[in-house]
């Protein structure tokens, strides 16, 4: 959020290289924080398609940039998606390693509703 616009480099899977690779300039993103906390903390939208990371050595390991949305007003916690009925089929929940995933309307729309934001995009979703 401070910077405004990041790379989000780092990506070293090829599902998820695939789908930062089908990201699309304003496309809607939630943040999910991995590490500490897991949960999803708020809002990015591509800025910038798909370009080779800068990080890696080979250039089939792909990055997007992204620029800074809203934060949520309640983060997402990764409990709360597990209960959460609409959410059931979040591939978060099947596979947890899997750093970029689609999301369906329905399931970006439960989230952002669960951070305390409204729909905000009509565009494909990831997480």
């Amino acid at each position: 959020m401070r910077d405004k616009t990041t790379a989000w480099t780092g990506v070293r899977n090829f599902q998820a290289r695939n789908n930062l690779a089908a990201m699309q300039k304003g496309d809607a993103v939630l943040f999910y924080h991995s590490v500490i906390g897991k949960c999803v903390m708020g809002t990015a939208t591509v800025n910038k398609t798909s370009f080779p990371d800068p990080t890696a050595d080979d250039p089939r390991w792909l990055s997007v940039e992204l620029k800074a949305g809203k934060a949520f007003k309640t983060p997402v916690t990764l409990e709360n998606i597990k209960t959460d009925p609409a959410l059931a089929t979040v591939p978060l929940i099947r596979h947890s390693r899997l750093s970029v995933m689609p999301l369906t309307p329905e399931e970006h729309a439960r989230l952002l509703e669960l951070g305390g934001l409204c729909l905000i995009a009509n565009r494909p979703r990831f997480l």
